[in-house]
């Protein structure tokens, strides 16, 4: 049961993956700083890290405008608005259930994992087919059970027309 909740759950966070970044969640603070005057970006990008007490020079800088100044570090960011004082701190922080269980869905590990989601298939597989076989009479295969095995095997067939 566990690893069909697993799936389960992360086969619905990874089908909505344009909605919403499943494996990190992203946690914005305002800080505020001093106003940072009109000079050339080296030396903004310097006043930024300093009066924002940030861990160092970041990987890469930009300005997309005379107002703001970007500030891009290994898997964070900071935007600063540097006439009005104000810098939104971006930083992604794990989901670190519903990312491990991504990671295995999509089997990403590879290897004895690939096993694994292997026999759990084939299990669901025979589940599915012993099933079909369990009812009988007017309840079973023979009866309303092929209108169901049709309605299933429909819904993809359709979607792919």
């Amino acid at each position: 049961m566990g690893l069909t909740v697993i799936y389960a759950v992360s086969g619905i966070a990874v089908n909505h993956m344009h909605h919403w970044n499943p494996n990190y969640k992203f946690e914005r603070v305002e800080e505020r700083l001093q106003p940072i005057p009109q000079s050339d970006r080296a030396t903004m990008v310097a006043l930024a890290v300093e009066r924002l007490d940030l861990p160092g020079m970041p990987v890469e800088s930009f300005r997309p405008n005379p107002e703001t100044l970007q500030l891009f570090y290994d898997g964070w960011s900071v935007d600063v608005d540097v006439v009005a004082g104000v810098a939104q701190v971006e930083r992604p922080s794990d989901r670190v259930i519903l990312r491990d269980s991504n990671f295995l869905h999509l089997n990403h590990p590879k290897g004895s994992w690939t096993y694994v989601a292997d026999v759990y298939a084939f299990l669901l597989l025979f589940l599915a087919v012993s099933g079909m076989f369990v009812l009988k009479g007017k309840k079973g295969l023979t009866g309303r059970g092929k209108w169901w095995i049709l309605a299933g095997l429909a819904v993809p067939v359709l979607y792919l027309v």
